[in-house]
Formats: C-alpha cells, sequence, structure tokens
C-alpha cells in the first residue's frame, strides 16, 4: 500500500463528469507525476487530496487514514503541505517572516499575529526557519520584503515555507509554470536535492515534459478523468495511447 491511496473516485460538476473511477497508488518517498491534456480533471483530483473538493464517491487514504471530510488546514496538520500554481506567500511581509509563519503554525497547531511580539524570544524557531532558508539557498535574503522578489525566489520561498513544516507528502501544481528556463532548471535541481536529502514523497502535477521526465519515477496519464496508463517515464514516453492523448500524435 502506497502512503497514498485513491480508490474509486468520482467527482461530477452537474452533467460534467471531472473525474471517472480514479485509482491512484503513490509510494513512499517516491516522485509520481501527474499529467494529462487541459480539461483531464488533475486539478480537481488534487482539490479532493487537500479537501477543497469532496469526491461524490470513492476513497482518499493518506498514511492509513482517510481525508474525506477534513478541513484543508487539518490535512496539512496530517502532513501533506500542497504548492501552488502560482507561489502562495505572504508579498507584505519579509522572507524570514513568511517562513516563522508555518514555523508557529506547526509547533503550535495555529499562528496568531501577536505571535510576533516576542519572537526575538524564540531563539529554536528563529534556527529552524534560518535553517530551512539556508537550505532552498535563501539565508542571504531573509530581510528582503518578498514582493520584490523574481518568481524562481518566490518559488524557493514557498517551498520553504511548505519544507518547515516536516511534510510526508508534497503536492505540487505546476511549480515551474510561468517562469523562464533558467528558473526553471533550478527548481529542478531544488526539488532533487529535497527528495535526495528528505524523507519525502512528491506528487506532481505538470505541464513541462522537461520537468516530468526530470523528477517522475512513476507517471500517471489522466484522460477525460480517467487514469489512462500508470508507468515508467521511460514506457511513458513510448507509449502510443499517451502519444494521441497528451505528448502528440504517434507518427
Amino acid at each position: 500500500m502506497g502512503i497514498l491511496e485513491v480508490k474509486g473516485v468520482n467527482k461530477r460538476f452537474g452533467g460534467l463528469q471531472a473525474l471517472g473511477d480514479v485509482n491512484l497508488s503513490v509510494q513512499e518517498n517516491t516522485v509520481h507525476a501527474i499529467i494529462g491534456p487541459n480539461g483531464a480533471g488533475k486539478s480537481t483530483l488534487l482539490n479532493c487530496l487537500v479537501g477543497k473538493l469532496i469526491p461524490d464517491t470513492g476513497s482518499v487514504m493518506f498514511d492509513g487514514q482517510s481525508v474525506l471530510g477534513r478541513k484543508p488546514h487539518e490535512i496539512n496538520q496530517m502532513g501533506i503541505s500542497r504548492v501552488f500554481q502560482t507561489p502562495e506567500i505572504f508579498s507584505d511581509l519579509t522572507v524570514m517572516e513568511n517562513v516563522l509563519i508555518p514555523c508557529f503554525a506547526k509547533r503550535d497547531g495555529a499562528f496568531r499575529m501577536h505571535a510576533y511580539e516576542s519572537v526575538a524570544s524564540e531563539k529554536e524557531v528563529i534556527e529552524r526557519a534560518e535553517a530551512m532558508l539556508e537550505d532552498v539557498n535563501m539565508l542571504d535574503k531573509r530581510h528582503m520584503h518578498s514582493a520584490s522578489m523574481s518568481r524562481g525566489d518566490k518559488r524557493r520561498l514557498e517551498m520553504a515555507m511548505c519544507l518547515v513544516q516536516e511534510p510526508k507528502l508534497l503536492l505540487l501544481d505546476e511549480p515551474t509554470a510561468g517562469m523562464a528556463r533558467a528558473d526553471t532548471n533550478n527548481t529542478i535541481d531544488l526539488l532533487k536535492e529535497i527528495n535526495e536529502k528528505r524523507d519525502i514523497t512528491m506528487a506532481i502535477i505538470e505541464h513541462d515534459m522537461h520537468v516530468v521526465f526530470s523528477l517522475a519515477e512513476r507517471i500517471t496519464v489522466l484522460a477525460q478523468g480517467t487514469p489512462l496508463v500508470e508507468d515508467t517515464p521511460e514506457n511513458i514516453k513510448g507509449h502510443p495511447k499517451v502519444q494521441e492523448a497528451y505528448l502528440g500524435q504517434a507518427h
């Protein structure tokens, strides 16, 4: 059994079948990519995993526990962190302040804005935040206003905010969307480093095949809300159904 088990998940929006009998098994400490054309149901599936949507039928199990019926923050406390298409950071705060928020939330189960009043005395929390920023090569920018950073650095900051919570599963929704190739390659390198140094599982939704084939150990292809095939990257590349549905018509 994988750390994430999705079985028989269906989701309709009126007359639209967004997900149809989706089965997915993500093994612990692997990188699993979910790909498919626009409208394949990738974002709907991701939202079912983090509690933003509830499937009509089926089950979603994480680390032996059901996530269904739990609120997003409760699922986060279980050990699932999500990286969004557009970096979700607090743009009016510094880099350091952004990382301190999930540090306090992880320790206390919630974050209270008045916690900043005594943050100077929180040596352990500060050291933990600084260590995480060093891991993502952003310690030298800890006092920078986060709104002024490049998209690539905002993504690194969001990664730090997720990783400081010590998740077991990191869900990445198009982590390189809108990036120049240099930032994309830097993000690939960062994710490889995270995968090598940490006991963490990653599930990635991504359109950029360069990113997918650089990172994934297993790939699930969705088409019209239903899994078409799951296999290794090498076999996915040459699969005629995948080429037809997503990578381009086979010649």
